[in-house]
């Protein structure tokens, strides 16, 4: 029975790792427990109409980092739990028999995992000895995979904001509505650079899917905001004279459907049409 408990707390803690895996390195960023956690701390808040506002997402990544840690100390106090209190020796003074068994397994757990290093309880046999080196090594994979992941979503970040800034921009001067009058050759290169900058955040959405649940304060940055700006310019080049801009209305169409296709498989609840899925995107995003 006792390897039951080690076993299982073994399994705990490759299962964790697995899950840092696929968030922090996997190409897919989809774990098998932070995925699901952040959906549903976002479903939560939206249904309370998001009243931490753009510290949802934080809060939520934040969350995540929380119950690995948690999990991580209670899979280690179970390797340890079967064998307390006879397999580790007290430094003098603490009565092992003052405390339930199971909170002793938590609390060598979590003394280990933050590599306190108190040494005033130690395992008796080789492997008790060698089993908190290798809890401590998990604790510090766990912190670096924490601060890793707040420094990594910079970049998507900084991306998906000047795409927003872009077509803002665009929206702005109406280059819509004036597209026909443009330069062929202008025109061809704007349309195509901005489907190039659309593929590179659905990229990022794909590796990095914590950005979406990162709200901006500010609408001129807000991506769920300004994309209808993309579908208006796709539309105007999709009708335009000139065969050049219309084969870059069409890869700015292509553009947006990938990142519809990702937005609608992974984070809304759409059929893959654009326009739904950027409604819908917008409508998650809603201040």
């Amino acid at each position: 029975m006792d390897w039951v408990w080690v076993i299982g707390g073994l399994v705990l803690v490759a299962a964790l790792l697995m899950d840092m895996f696929q968030t922090l390195l996997h190409p897919s960023g989809d774990g098998w427990l932070s995925s699901p956690l952040m959906r549903l701390l976002w479903r939560i808040s939206k249904r309370l109409r998001h009243p931490l506002q753009s510290a949802t997402g934080p809060v939520a990544m934040v969350s995540t980092i929380a119950v690995w840690v948690v999990l991580m100390v209670v899979a280690w106090a179970l390797v340890y739990f079967p064998y307390v209190p006879g397999g580790f020796t007290y430094s003098p003074g603490i009565d092992p028999a003052r405390y339930p068994d199971f909170a002793e397994a938590l609390y060598l757990s979590l003394v280990t995992i933050g590599t306190l290093g108190f040494g005033d309880v130690v395992g008796l046999g080789p492997w008790l000895r060698f089993a908190p080196p290798l809890e401590a090594l998990a604790g510090f994979a766990l912190l670096t995979a924490a601060l890793t992941w707040f420094s990594q979503i910079e970049g998507p970040l900084v991306r998906r904001r000047a795409l927003a800034m872009e077509l803002r921009t665009l929206g702005e001067v109406e280059a819509a509505a004036h597209l026909t009058g443009w330069d062929p050759a202008s025109a061809h290169e704007t349309l195509r650079d901005l489907a190039r900058s659309i593929l590179e955040v659905r990229t990022d959405f794909a590796h990095h899917s914590e950005q979406f649940y990162l709200q901006e304060t500010d609408p001129d940055m807000a991506l769920s905001v300004q994309l209808d700006h993309a579908a208006a310019l796709r539309d105007a080049a999709l009708t335009a004279p000139e065969a050049s801009v219309r084969d870059a209305g069409h890869q700015l169409q292509l553009a947006l459907e990938d990142l519809a296709a990702l937005l609608a498989s992974e984070f809304v609840d759409t059929d893959g049409d654009v326009g739904n899925t950027l409604a819908a995107y917008r409508e998650e995003h809603a201040r």
